[in-house]
């Protein structure tokens, strides 16, 4: 079929979405919602066999779902309406959740269920939960409303009941710092970690709190700045404290959005001298805090791993990460793992901090350049076997960075954006000395031109991921564990352990990676401080949400599937209601 998606933002889900449905065998064009185009207008032009929305803030138009079957991605579960589902899941502490597929009507999220799939709530923020549990109930939902359109033969069923929320808005997710006990303050702060954040004064300044994570032994008066570490602040509560990663300032009338940054770097001098509380890279798993980065050993194995807010990698962050990396480097290991936590792997370079930074364009400049220093560690390991473990999306630099190990391992419901011109940016990380050797010369300059996702089950048809693991996010780190154990214990192991050093002389005889490095920063540099570069009103677009106006010709164009998928069927109208959709979710999702 051709599917067109409508959506408010390609966000993550309609990524996903456009990526599993070309997999399918479906052809998928993208039209955003944009307050000046004419939806209407836009879906005529497609002539698409089916409209689907994965994420839309807005109504469909009545003139759009009278003449074509909508099919609208809730993610809540039947009978659940209203724009703050799962911060209301969150803040009310439920367990259990799901994801909804029903048909436009005039009401919202009123119309009659294609697919309804549960899944749990685990302790995570609402931006990694949705990026993990709810995407993977969503996709399971979808995958079975289209299969269900397809078919000709269902009739979705009419919801009973609804239970309609108002938005959670700003006062229902005040702090009392003197009052809540930290129970409470991390279900506000993870309710709103990436949007819309926690309205609230500090060090007489208005600021959204973004993200939030326990702290077991730091105390002090409620409300009171304890400690920083690795850019986070801790904020003592009426019972403890925690942990907050980022700040975004409140929006200036008529100047534009602030970008989130770490907390210490959106403070700035307003931030009193507090002692840098650093948690050991060795954590004691029996504590209750928090880091963004960690090493532990299993037998041969070590794990390496990292997890910074919205996958963006600063300079400081990766300076940090390599000094870790040159330690675990040190430990008799037959295996290093890279990751293996369920959210972001990597999204490369912090695009906020450099454009907070005094000198965007130098800042640019030391940040590739401190990724490429990490990359080129792992480029050049040739002691043990590097796994990158995926639990969860890779983009730019941050992809290649994963194709640096000698295995890429992805949890079944990651995405890839291995490239880099959606930002105006040649890129670097050595993707030219990476993403050829696995895919060819061929595959690698249609996949940084094409800028589509890529959804794991591809990647790895491709050559660009070695394994996928099909977990829920929740189980990925044991998995990657059991089986880089076995990995490690393999008898052929350390004859590919061997064969890394001969490999790695060879390649560096035929080109250094000195010039792969030495022709991409060239071209980065070109870019960074070229003042009338893309780069620079593209970065400062995405770091302050400033609104598309109009939907990119890449995803305007139809992807074409993978395979044939048949087309709906030309039926007369059914008359009889569907059986109970009785369609539930892998076990943990």
């Amino acid at each position: 079929m051709h599917v067109l998606l409508v959506a408010s933002a390609f966000n993550s889900l309609t990524q996903r979405v456009h990526a599993e449905l070309r997999d399918h065998g479906h052809s998928v064009a993208v039209e955003l919602a944009l307050p000046h185009v004419p939806l209407a207008d836009a879906v005529r032009r497609h002539r698409p066999d089916l409209v689907l929305a994965p994420m839309l803030r807005t109504a469909i138009p009545e003139e759009v779902w009278a003449a074509h079957t909508c099919l609208i991605v809730h993610p809540g579960p039947v009978g659940d309406r209203g724009p703050s589902s799962l911060d209301w899941a969150i803040h009310e502490q439920a367990t259990r959740w799901g994801v909804t597929v029903l048909q436009a009507e005039a009401e919202m999220d009123a119309g009659p269920v294609w697919a309804h799939v549960e899944c749990p709530v685990p302790p995570v923020g609402k931006s990694d939960l949705y990026r993990g549990e709810i995407a993977d109930a969503a996709l399971e939902a979808v995958h079975l409303a289209v299969d269900r359109f397809a078919s000709g033969t269902y009739t979705p069923r009419p919801q009973a009941t609804g239970h309609p929320r108002p938005a959670l808005r700003q006062e229902h997710r005040r702090i009392d710092w003197e009052a809540d006990p930290t129970e409470r303050v991390l279900r506000v702060l993870r309710a709103a970690d990436s949007q819309p954040g926690v309205r609230d004064e500090l060090l007489d300044g208005e600021w959204f709190l973004h993200g939030g994570h326990p702290e077991d032994r730091l105390r002090g008066r409620p409300g009171e700045l304890l400690a920083t570490r690795a850019g986070a602040i801790c904020r003592a509560t009426a019972d403890g404290a925690v942990w907050i990663p980022e700040l975004r300032a409140r929006r200036t009338p008529g100047g534009p959005a602030a970008p989130k940054l770490p907390a210490t770097v959106a403070l700035a001098d307003r931030l009193p001298a507090l002692r840098e509380h650093p948690a050991p890279l060795h954590a004691d798993p029996r504590r209750r805090t928090w880091s963004d980065m960690g090493y532990r050993e299993e037998g041969q194995t070590g794990f390496l791993s990292f997890s910074f807010p919205g996958g963006a990698m600063s300079t400081a962050h990766c300076r940090r990460l390599l000094n870790a990396y040159r330690m675990a480097c040190t430990r008799p290991t037959t295996v290093l793992v890279l990751g293996g936590g369920r959210d972001f792997f990597s999204n490369g370079i912090h695009l906020g901090v450099i454009e907070a930074a005094a000198d965007p364009a130098g800042e640019s400049w030391a940040n590739i350049n401190a990724m490429d220093d990490l990359v080129e560690a792992v480029l050049t390991t040739t002691d043990r076997l590097v796994v990158s473990a995926l639990g969860g999306n890779a983009a730019a630099g941050g992809a290649v960075l994963a194709l640096a190990a000698d295995e890429v391992w992805c949890r079944s419901g990651v995405l890839l954006n291995p490239h880099y011109r959606l930002m105006g940016l040649h890129g670097s990380e050595f993707w030219t000395y990476t993403l050829p050797r696995r895919v060819g010369t061929g595959v690698a300059e249609r996949l940084t031109t094409e800028a589509l996702p890529l959804s794991a089950e591809a990647a790895h048809r491709l050559g660009l991921v070695d394994r996928t693991v099909p977990c829920a996010p929740q189980a990925f780190a044991a998995e990657t564990a059991r089986l880089a154990a076995h990995l490690a214990a393999l008898p052929a192991t350390a004859s590919r352990i061997a064969g890394k050093k001969a490999r790695r002389d060879r390649d560096e005889a035929e080109k250094p990676l000195a010039a792969y490095r030495e022709a991409e920063l060239a071209l980065m540099r070109q870019t960074f401080f070229d003042p009338d570069a893309p780069y620079h009103a593209l970065r400062r677009a995405f770091v302050r949400k400033e609104p598309a106006t109009a939907t990119p010709p890449h995803l305007v164009r139809p992807a074409a599937g993978r395979h044939t998928a048949p087309l709906p069927s030309r039926r007369p109208p059914v008359t009889g209601l569907a059986a109970q959709d009785t369609a539930c979710g892998a076990e943990g999702c």
